[in-house]
């Protein structure tokens, strides 16, 4: 017998502004917070690289990594539709920037925006890559507004493009950087298995975080082509706006106990090591330096942050 008592909703869009009052303010660093959502409507993994990027008289919104081929992805957004400054703002960043993938978000596409775009795929080399991405805000009732893309134009053979470089990186036996994560993670986790259900950051595998709840902030640990770091960050969806604030205030005890000062905004109290990723004996020291470092970071964020938070 079918239940008729069950009742449904409807979805409707929401104002991206009523989401987030400010572009630069509000929905940048809430972005850069949340990539792998953005990650998952292209279908590449994304890494933060920087967010308000110098590039001349302007500043790109976002400036990420796909770590699985290290090519440079621009993200430039807007709050409003479309519009032929932030279209020439796009050219300029791609060349300044040596970006080979460009993301533009806006709520509404004019037409003559999208046909750029579609040019663009079409007449530019390959290894270039353009995509024309809808943001909306959707709600049921009284729900919790909910983000969403949609992508309105990509290369033509873009799907064809991510199942050859998949197959590209799994058949790799060279020693590029996705490879030496493999290695570095199961090594580390040796030492530290709690890294193993540790949270991601986004889809980079070379990425991993150290959740500190009680200080509300996450101990970012990563791999690179270089060597291997880390740094403290708000907790997703815990931007710069809200963490930072609390990182100056804690920032000479933090100094005191950890080295590093405060620095980049973007990469708070960072330290890193170089890796010859030729010799194994280094690859263990390197394993052995960031599992002590991360306990470290993770004591002196319990003890400054969550103190300052509970005064």
């Amino acid at each position: 017998m079918t239940d008729h008592s069950v009742s449904f909703g409807t979805l409707v869009d929401i104002e991206a502004r009523t989401a987030w009052g400010h572009e630069a303010h509000d929905f940048t660093p809430w972005l850069a917070d949340n990539l792998d959502r953005l990650s998952d409507a292209l279908g590449i993994p994304l890494e933060l690289t920087g967010r308000e990027v110098r590039n001349g008289r302007y500043s790109a919104d976002i400036l990420a990594t796909n770590p699985a081929d290290g090519s440079v992805v621009l993200i430039e957004n807007q709050l409003e539709a479309s519009d032929h400054t932030h279209l020439g703002q796009v050219m300029t960043y791609l060349a300044g920037l040596d970006a080979h993938v460009v993301v533009w978000l806006a709520p509404n596409f004019r037409e003559e925006h999208l046909s750029a775009v579609r040019w663009l795929n079409q007449h530019t080399d390959e290894t270039f890559s353009f995509f024309a991405v809808k943001l909306r805000v959707v709600q049921i009732a009284d729900s919790p507004l909910a983000p969403l893309f949609e992508v309105l134009e990509k290369p033509n053979s873009w799907d064809k493009q991510l199942q050859s470089k998949a197959r590209a990186v799994r058949s790799s036996v060279s020693g590029e950087a996705a490879e030496r994560r493999e290695l570095f993670w199961p090594a580390y986790a040796e030492i530290d298995p709690r890294v193993e259900s540790d949270l991601k950051a986004g889809a980079g595998g070379g990425t991993r975080w150290r959740p500190v709840r009680e200080a509300g902030v996450v101990i970012s640990r990563y791999v690179s082509d270089y060597g291997v770091g880390l740094f403290i960050r708000g907790e997703r969806g815990k931007g710069g706006e809200i963490t930072l604030p609390r990182l100056e205030t804690a920032a000479a005890d933090l100094t005191a106990e950890l080295g590093p000062e405060l620095g980049d905004a973007n990469f708070p109290f960072l330290a890193n090591r170089e890796v010859d990723w030729s010799d194994p004996a280094d690859i263990e020291a390197a394993v052995t330096w960031l599992a002590q470092q991360t306990d470290k970071y993770e004591v002196a964020a319990q003890r400054h942050l969550a103190l300052e938070e509970q005064a």
